[in-house]
């Protein structure tokens, strides 16, 4: 049987817990009302992708979205490399907490700035998703990196860079990396090897990171997109 003091203890452990859920979930929102306030959007930008074996040249590309979770990716002259769930990952509907448990995991630095840690843990069992870690710049409202762990199509990680379009949660630019095991082509799709000839694959080939680069140039917010743009 707990004593006086132990369970004093015990309710006051649960106190700290609520408000620290709390806390994260306050945050969350706070967020997530900065993000919401972009309906559309059409972006500009160059796209660089870095995959062992693989040419892919820098290419301008147009990025068109639409609220909740319509997005596209026109680039010129070939196709995007995008490993699935990548660029359709919409952080406002991330951070939508009626799917997810969201837990403090503490703090760490990243140059100057403090990044608040918090894991997204899926409420239901059959979610693709198994865990996403936030890292989160609470002063300025914005997520610097996150990274995700799938059931079928490995982790992912995305860096966010900030700057000019700051004020509506857009980053100036985003980098994805993924392990090249677990990236699934689309059917029909080919590329050019830097001999001629598809490479062996080894299992370091296997192993390797893959990363997707884009920089925006200019983004026209709000203006209104229409849902044909996204056929």
């Amino acid at each position: 049987m707990m004593t006086k003091f132990q369970l004093t203890i015990f309710f006051l452990i649960l106190s700290l817990c609520g408000a620290q859920a709390q806390d994260v979930h306050d945050l969350l929102m706070r967020i997530k009302a900065k993000l919401d306030k972009v309906n559309d959007y059409t972006a500009t930008g160059k796209l660089k992708t870095d995959i062992a074996f693989i040419k892919v040249p820098i290419a301008n590309v147009q990025v068109l979205y639409k609220k909740p979770d319509r997005l596209r990716v026109k680039k010129e002259g070939g196709i995007s490399i995008v490993p699935k769930g990548g660029l359709q990952v919409n952080l406002s509907n991330l951070l939508n907490t009626d799917h997810y448990a969201a837990v403090a995991a503490g703090e760490i630095n990243s140059g100057n700035t403090v990044l608040k840690i918090i894991k997204l843990i899926p409420l239901g069992e059959e979610e693709e998703v198994v865990l996403t870690t936030l890292y989160v710049d609470e002063a300025q409202l914005l997520i610097r990196k996150t990274t995700t762990t799938t059931r079928d199509n490995g982790t992912y990680e995305t860096e966010l860079s900030y700057g000019k379009w700051a004020e509506w949660g857009l980053p100036d630019k985003l980098v994805f990396s993924f392990n090249t095991k677990n990236y699934k082509l689309p059917k029909g799709i080919t590329f050019e090897y830097e001999d001629g000839e598809k490479p062996a694959q080894t299992e370091e080939m296997k192993n390797r990171k893959g990363k997707i680069e884009i920089a925006y140039s200019n983004y026209i917010i709000n203006h209104g997109i229409s849902d044909a743009a996204f056929k």
